[in-house]
């Protein structure tokens, strides 16, 4: 899914699409073995077919094993490169991050290594908005500690939605969304569908939210149009 579909859907729920330009976010997966992280990553790529450069440390690539990244379709290149500690990592980040011809930088970094502090987030977001590359950090086992993120994400799978055609048949992928800090947006948390045939990412606010009022639907059919 597009970026620019996932900032029009967002603005048409409550959340002011950015107007900088692409920069570091980065993604805490509930549990550190979930996909969704993954899947809600590539939904928020620019549609482009520059290649992407994803890098991952040791214990992501051991324990939540090489992303699965089917649907991005065979006419973009992927680069995966695989390394052993977290600052490694960050150095391939931040050096790719100087080819202004990729679509997108994308790590993965297990637990709090002391090398991922503040001043290495915020050169990897600095170098991000300098080459207009979009930069995604996915933490795995990781606590939300002091980051020049200018978004951050808390993500947890949820069950799929009921499928249209067969009641055993898995539907829809949904995601619990948390944007608990922004400054681009304004924080909230939602449940995200994703609609394969329309390739876009459908917002409803979170019933811990508020409850769902009756507008909300036909919200979510102005959002999609």
């Amino acid at each position: 899914m597009s970026s620019l579909r996932m900032h029009k859907t967002l603005a048409g729920q409550g959340v002011r699409p950015a107007t900088m330009p692409h920069t570091l976010s980065e993604v805490f997966p509930a549990h550190p073995t979930d996909a969704s992280a993954v899947g809600f990553v590539l939904s928020r790529l620019p549609r482009t077919n520059a290649p992407i450069l994803w890098v991952q440390d040791r214990l992501s690539r051991k324990e939540a094993g090489r992303p699965a990244l089917v649907g991005i379709g065979v006419d973009r290149p992927v680069i995966i490169v695989d390394l052993s500690r977290a600052a490694d990592v960050l150095w391939a980040m931040e050096d790719g991050l100087r080819c202004r011809a990729l679509g997108a930088v994308i790590g993965e970094v297990w637990g709090d290594p002391p090398s991922l502090d503040f001043t290495a987030t915020k050169r990897l977001a600095l170098r991000a908005e300098a080459a207009n590359v979009a930069c995604w950090l996915i933490r795995r086992a990781a606590s939300p500690d002091l980051s020049a993120a200018r978004d951050r994400w808390r993500i947890a799978s949820l069950l799929s939605a009921p499928h249209p055609h067969d009641a055993q048949a898995p539907g829809s992928p949904r995601w619990a969304l948390d944007l608990f800090r922004s400054r681009r947006s304004k924080p909230g948390q939602w449940v995200a569908t994703y609609d394969r045939a329309a390739d876009r990412v459908h917002l409803a606010p979170s019933a811990r939210d508020r409850a769902v009022e009756p507008r909300d639907g036909a919200l979510r059919e102005r959002a999609a149009g």
